[in-house]
């Protein structure tokens, strides 16, 4: 099936339709299975022991898969102590017999050639079907680890989550730790091969040679000790690495989910620093390793030569003379030692140390606090009155009584019990990468009605309706093309569509209109779910008359609870609030008597609404076809210095010189030595040295190419370890500063998981991986070559079958490479999903949890893994199934050689076969291997391809004006706002959100916009900014924007947005990441909204840390410190974005008359859903699908009795005189100030 699948990858390019299915025992499901048995046995078993013993994943690891580890260990002794050693003294057995008499051997030469010829098959087969299993082992490990590290994940405690752990370690878990752990299977048998192995070939030398054994074994062990130590020393330095590149993904994983606020602030430079920061602590540290290790490997490679040229010297000063037979079997050893002890066992060690580095960090992972839910409670049927009781509970407030319920938060005392399923509506929606219908389904079955009826209570009717392709339409991750309003009905939806007995609703409300809001308590709240437990945490407390019972919270303790005429005879301050919100805030009791009007929205469905016509998110690209040569050149072009790729490169050129002429002087040495040997008169062998040069100048010149060549091998090696690095830098600077420059549009249309992917999985590969696989491939084509080169110096008709074979190897690389590199890519595109499925999984823990939905989670990420794991599984199999292929043509290649030796017998010199066969013996292994890594690099450059890929993505415009059109600095001066029939689409393709849009804002005006969720409202804001596609003109104090640079602009417009964003770091970063203002004018400002004693509360004031996402600070606070950032700015020119949405109605009020009294000189603009918080503007812009359709002040509008008009007449007749007054008596006002 390899060979089949080889062949279509070469006649066309593979498709997914192409993969094969994972086997059973590679399923995700399966293998997470026993691997969380065996970590809960492990757990369990630490727990029962008295001392202080760990539960060790090592341990855990080998109870899964340490007998198929142990099978392949025998296979691999019969090759290591059995077929390979003997293959030396078969080689000395044909030198013996083309040194001497030929005609005393008949027909025994043709069964050591034969012998010579078939065992290193047998070794091919047997090795490649070892790595095979292991490479295969491997793989079950790594998928295993994800599985453990993905149900860990769901059961970690918010406390974890907020302080102990973040999403870029998360994602470098699963993208590198793991990984190592493959790699380190892979090698795991040369850890005892490799030291058994030395002390056997010690002995068979000193049997041979006897005491110039001694010293050059005693040089090979010297060097044991050194390779672990500097496994050690990797193993530090791969341990801060990973602690730095943890710190960098963190950081650009913040960067990525809140990119609008850092380009609506203007951040994009202070957040370019901070990842530069980061990137050249991670990238310091991974130089020292790729010194580090690149010592330990030129010890590695060289420690047999060095070891070879002293045994040598040893034999010949002890008063011995060498021989072809001697030398070349000696080389042969040594060359077993190479491939089993510096190369096998210094990698197991490398990798037992990375592999350690990884464990460890994953067994403190997984020693995070869990969640504690009491298992008899989890889906209980309701079988008590009272379905919830808590008993002197104390809890932090600000939604954890909900988040205590849900089991998320520890009680610091007390009890809570509850009976019955639990649904849960989190304040802030989840909304995962997939159809509207699945994200309302989320993994319960289809009930038609009640489906419908769902639908229909929260208000989603009309916007299904509006979508492309109704509740079957695709929404990106985090809803990117949804509004705020349809996230949260969406998120509603699901919580009520569940068949529960309790409903916890947070919030649900404070992102939809005033009317929709009614209509969702009447409808669903109070209608659907009548008969069940529901508790509504709300700040809109025109809703609590409905209430059967009220419970009021002040500093985490209960102060009153009872229905609304209980509290009301109590003559709490709450009451008090309760009737300043009834005389100015919505009311929601809708009219009783009569039919009820129509929503303005409903009267127009000829067009799509602005959500529905966003983009939706795409799939990822994949490149096909051969790897552009033009990469690889961009990658040494990207190092900035070609003088330091020039020396590069005639390093490397020396280097390959000088070991191809050590390697021919050592057989011409031997021949001059053999030569040199002469019968006298008597009959006996007296020795007379002749040649071109003496004994004596041939050991100094041998000795010089040898330490020579070790040498030049550090200084290649340390210089182009210098280059990649400084390419790796600049690749990943190239490709963030694309990343933050990229158009909104792209993160519309692209999952964070996706671009994560490029700054994890690929800079990664860039940094480590493919610097080793290039300097690998470099230098086994230098070797093949001079090879060659040496091969022809002892007869140009050998050159006849090399020719031949190369051009076979062409053909079965082209082959080979067609496949592994469609497949290579594939797997770089289902590794995606993984990492997206675990963003989403973090964004939506607490709804997925109290869903009790983890199974359903699990199951979408095990087939996420099934599918890599397809991808992998093939690609191991062909790169081994091709390894076996090349080693035994390459076989052929040397039987080719051996018969022309035997047939032609003038070309036979003894020290010229030792020097034929030892080197094609070598090369025979480079060969396979370096043909495979040849394509392993071509499908490493891929990285590379794709990080260029994110390095040209369609850019904003210019950042910075030129002086001739960079506006004065006072500009604005008035705050004059016109849009000039401006049209705004989110994607190249999309429909128009905007459609001709013109008014005019007067200095100084307050103006508010309304409209139902999806009309445009938002997008106004996005026009403003220009975060979209837009046509026509904005004009800011008669400067038209677009003739001003993006970072000119923007900095003279303050927002508070809907959302909340704060970034982990310090306070005074989140506030004044240029260091632009003073601490007294940040404390100042703290002050005005009210934060600054809780600020000061904090041991590092101004210098607190502020968890990811903010999650540290309640959604008020937050809000807070996004108006401290408007008020630190002073622009003449402030939006507030649904700013009071998701805060109580002190936060609101606080806000509002923030706004009022330190924006009284600037233009305002306000997108609302609560009709109160605009009635007092100067201007009341209405939007409807896209168009502007009324503009003048409130008490106008409501005098032209139509779309405002209507609006207002929905949210009851007693909230719509108040406010119909409200807009009277600013009316006078206004007229009053224009007289004026």
């Amino acid at each position: 099936w390899i060979f089949k699948l080889l062949i279509t990858g070469y006649k066309r390019e593979l498709e997914e339709s192409d993969l094969y299915s994972p086997l059973r025992e590679d399923k995700s499901s399966n293998l997470g299975q026993r691997i969380v048995k065996n970590w809960e046995n492990e757990v369990k078993r630490c727990e029962k022991k008295k001392d202080s013993s760990k539960p060790s994943l090592f341990r855990v690891l080998y109870k899964c898969f340490g007998k198929t580890v142990m099978n392949t260990g025998i296979a691999l002794f019969v090759l290591e102590f059995g077929i390979r050693i003997v293959q030396p003294f078969l080689l000395a057995r044909l030198l013996r017999y083309f040194s001497g008499n030929r005609n005393d051997w008949n027909n025994d030469i043709n069964y050591y050639a034969a012998a010579f010829f078939l065992l290193p098959l047998i070794d091919a087969v047997i090795l490649h079907w070892s790595l095979q299993k292991l490479m295969h082992v491997g793989m079950k490990v790594r998928v295993a680890c994800c599985t453990l590290i993905y149900r860990k994940i769901l059961r970690l405690s918010n406390s974890v989550l907020e302080n102990e752990t973040s999403a870029g370690q998360m994602v470098n878990f699963l993208s590198n730790d793991v990984n190592r752990l493959d790699y380190f299977v892979f090698g795991i048998h040369y850890l005892w091969i490799g030291p058994l192995q030395v002390f056997l070939i010690a002995y068979l030398i000193y049997r041979e040679i006897g005491v110039g054994a001694i010293t050059g074994m005693t040089t090979f062990l010297l060097c044991i000790p050194l390779q672990l130590y500097l496994g050690r020393k990797v193993s530090c330095l791969t341990l801060v690495s990973a602690q730095k590149t943890d710190d960098r993904l963190s950081l650009m994983n913040q960067i990525i989910a809140g990119v609008e606020v850092i380009k609506m602030y203007v951040w994009e430079i202070p957040y370019s620093l901070l990842v530069e920061k980061a990137r050249r602590k991670e990238v310091n540290v991974i130089k020292k390793f790729s010194i580090v290790e690149q010592i330990g490997l030129t010890f590695d490679i060289y420690i047999p030569r060095v070891s070879l040229f002293i045994t040598i010297l040893t034999y010949v000063f002890t008063g011995n003379n060498i021989d072809a037979e001697k030398v070349f079997m000696i080389a042969a050893f040594y060359n077993i030692l190479r491939g089993s002890m510096t190369i096998g066992f210094a990698l197991s060690v490398h990798q037992l140390a990375e592999a350690a580095v990884s464990i460890k960090r994953l067994e403190k992972f997984m020693k995070h606090t869990e969640v504690s839910v009491s298992q008899n409670l989890q889906n209980q049927v309701a079988t008590e009155s009272v379905p919830i009781h808590l008993k002197n509970v104390t809890a932090r407030w600000d939604d954890s009584l909900l988040q205590a319920m849900l089991h998320e938060l520890p009680l610091q005392e007390g009890t809570l019990e509850t009976s019955g399923k639990i649904s849960f509506a989190d304040q802030r929606p989840w909304i995962f990468a997939s159809s509207v219908r699945q994200n309302i389904l989320f993994g319960e079955s289809m009930s038609k009605s009640r489906y419908n009826e769902v639908i229909r209570v929260c208000q989603l009717t009309h916007d299904i309706d509006l979508f492309t392709h109704n509740d079957r339409t695709m929404v990106g991750e985090r809803g990117i093309n949804l509004s705020g309003g349809q996230r949260a009905r969406i998120n509603l939806a699901r919580a009520i569509y569940a068949q529960a007995d309790i409903y916890l609703l947070d919030d649900p409300l404070s992102a939809v209109d005033s009317h929709v809001g009614s209509r969702i308590v009447e409808e669903c709240i109070c209608g659907f779910l009548k008969g069940k437990t529901r508790i509504l945490v709300t700040h809109q407390i025109q809703y609590l008359k409905g209430a059967d019972q009220i419970i009021v919270m002040n500093n985490g303790s209960v102060v009153a609870k009872g229905n609304f005429e209980e509290l009301q005879s109590m003559k709490l301050d709450f009451m008090k609030i309760f009737q300043e919100v009834e005389g100015k805030k919505d009311s929601t009791k809708a009219e009783t008597k009569g039919e009820k009007k129509p929503m303005i929205e409903e009267t127009k469905k000829e067009e799509e609404a602005e959500a529905a016509q966003e983009p939706v998110e795409v799939a990822e690209t994949r490149t096909v076809g051969k790897i552009s040569s033009a990469i690889f050149f961009a990658y040494l072009k990207a190092s900035k210095n070609t003088c330091l790729v020039f020396l590069m490169v005639i390093l490397f050129l020396t280097y390959q010189t000088m070991a191809s002429s050590s390697d021919y002087l050592l057989a011409f040495w031997v021949n001059t030595e053999v030569a040199s040997w002469v019968t006298s008169e008597n009959g006996t062998m007296d020795f007379q040295w002749f040649g071109p040069l003496s004994r004596d100048g041939i050991i100094y010149l041998y000795s010089g190419l040898t330490m020579g060549v070790v040498v030049i091998y550090l200084i290649q090696t340390f210089t182009y370890y210098g280059v990649c690095m400084r390419a790796s830098k600049n690749l990943h600077a190239q490709m963030f500063r694309s990343i933050v420059r990229a158009v909104m549009y792209f993160y519309n249309t692209n999952p964070a998981g996706r671009i994560l992917n490029r700054f994890s999985k690929d800079i990664g590969i860039i940094d480590k991986k493919l610097p080793f696989t290039m300097l690998d491939v470099t230098i086994m084509t230098l070797t093949f070559v001079g090879t060659i080169v040496v091969v022809a110096t002892v007869t140009v008709w050998l050159l006849v079958p090399t020719f031949v074979i190369m051009l076979l190897f062409y053909y079965m690389r082209v082959i080979y490479i067609s496949t592994s590199r469609a497949i290579k890519r594939m797997e770089g595109i289902t590794r995606s999903p993984v990492f997206d499925h675990v963003g989403a999984t973090l964004q939506g823990l607490t709804t997925i949890r109290a869903f009790k939905a983890e199974k359903i989670v699990t199951t979408d990420f095990d087939n996420h893994q099934d599918l890599h794991t397809s991808t992998w599984y093939i690609f191991i199999s062909i790169s081994r199934a091709f390894g076996l292929y090349v080693e035994s043509v390459c076989l052929i290649y040397v039987g080719l050689i051996m018969i022309t030796f035997l047939v032609f017998d003038d070309l036979a010199v003894a020290g010229n076969i030792g020097l034929v066969i030892t080197q094609l013996s070598g090369v025979t292994g480079i060969l396979q291997w370096g043909m495979r890594q040849t394509a392993e690099l071509e499908n490493q450059i891929t990285s590379i391809e794709r990080v260029l890929e994110y390095s040209n993505l369609e850019e904003e415009p210019f950042l910075d004006s030129i002086p001739e059109k960079k506006p004065p600095e006072e500009w604005p001066a008035k705050g004059l706002v016109e849009f000039k029939n401006v049209r705004l689409k989110y994607g190249p393709k999309s429909t128009y959100v905007l459609k001709g849009i013109n008014f005019v804002i007067q200095p100084k005006e307050k103006v508010g916009v309304v409209g139902r969720t999806g009309a445009g409202k938002s997008s106004l804001i996005s026009a403003l900014f220009r975060l979209a596609y837009i046509e026509g003109e904005i004009i800011i104090d008669n400067i038209p924007t677009d003739t001003i640079a993006l970072h000119d602009f923007r900095s003279k417009i303050s927002i508070i947005p809907q959302e909340p964003v704060l970034f982990g770091g310090s306070l005074r970063r989140n506030l004044d990441p240029f260091d632009e203002y003073s601490d007294s004018t940040l404390w100042e400002a703290l002050e005005q909204v009210e934060l600054k004693g809780t600020i000061s509360e904090m041991a590092a004031g101004l210098n607190s840390k502020v968890a990811e996402e903010g999650s540290n600070f309640s959604v008020g606070q937050r809000q807070l410190l996004c108006l401290t950032r408007a008020l630190v700015r002073s622009n003449k020119i402030m939006i507030l974005d649904e700013a009071t949405a998701n805060v109580d109605p002190q936060t609101d009020a606080l806000i509002q008359e923030t706004v009022r009294k330190k924006f009284v000189d600037c233009t305002v603009f306000t997108v609302a859903h609560r009709l109160n918080t605009i009635m007092d503007s100067d201007k009341i812009l209405v939007m409807d699908e896209g168009y502007l359709v009324e503009f003048d002040h409130p008490y106008v509008l409501l005098q032209k009795k139509g779309y405002f008009y209507n609006m207002l007449q929905q949210t009851g007749t007693a909230m719509a005189n108040t406010l119909s007054e409200v807009a009277k008596n600013v009316s006078k006002i206004f007229k009053k100030r224009k007289i004026v």
